[in-house]
């Protein structure tokens, strides 16, 4: 089932009904809202993110062949607006605070930006890892989290599930695939 986001591609957004704009704006905001607000921490800077982000999106829409590469789209401006945000709150703090902080100016600032940008990624990936690792089948998200985040080696693996070190090498190379495809999903090639 197509979601009412797909047809921000096909369609003239401001030549659709109320209710059906309705429609695609709440189902936008509940698409960006958990990773905007795990990476701005503050519900009224998120709000005013999701807004300014959906006015950009509706008038610069691209033709998209299916709902994934549209939703890739819309991680990609919805990224780049929260980038905007920490610019400018950066750039607001920083003159606030003129008088009663040292302002280091040998550091380029494009290493900051490229530093900020990076954090903010590692964030959204982050909780995106999660999320897939959520939807994997029990066993699977199991066996990654003895292996990774447990530390635990195909031995102690096998130990502990009372199975052979090869049947855990095995089931954990599937377990990796299945989470690969599900993070291709979300996160977009």
């Amino acid at each position: 089932m197509e979601s009412k986001l797909f047809l921000l591609s096909g369609a003239n957004y401001h030549a659709l009904s109320p209710q059906l704009q309705k429609e695609i704006y709440e189902e936008f905001y509940q698409f960006v809202y958990s990773p905007i607000i795990y990476m701005v921490k503050e519900h009224a800077a998120t709000e005013d993110i999701i807004q300014n982000s959906f006015i950009k999106i509706i008038d610069s829409v691209p033709r998209a062949d299916n709902e994934a590469q549209l939703k890739s789209w819309l991680k990609v401006v919805v990224r780049n607006m929260v980038y905007n945000y920490f610019r400018k709150t950066k750039k607001n703090r920083n003159e606030i605070d003129s008088e009663s902080v040292y302002i280091n100016e040998s550091t380029p600032m494009s290493t900051e930006m490229a530093s900020l940008e990076k954090e903010v990624e590692l964030k959204l990936m982050t909780e995106t890892i999660s999320q897939c690792l959520n939807e994997l089948r029990p066993e699977y998200k199991a066996l990654i989290e003895l292996r990774w985040k447990k530390d635990l080696s195909y031995r102690e693996i096998a130990t502990e599930l009372e199975t052979t070190e090869e049947r855990v090498k095995y089931k954990l190379y599937r377990a990796r695939e299945a989470m690969k495809r599900t993070f291709s999903k979300k996160w977009g090639e």
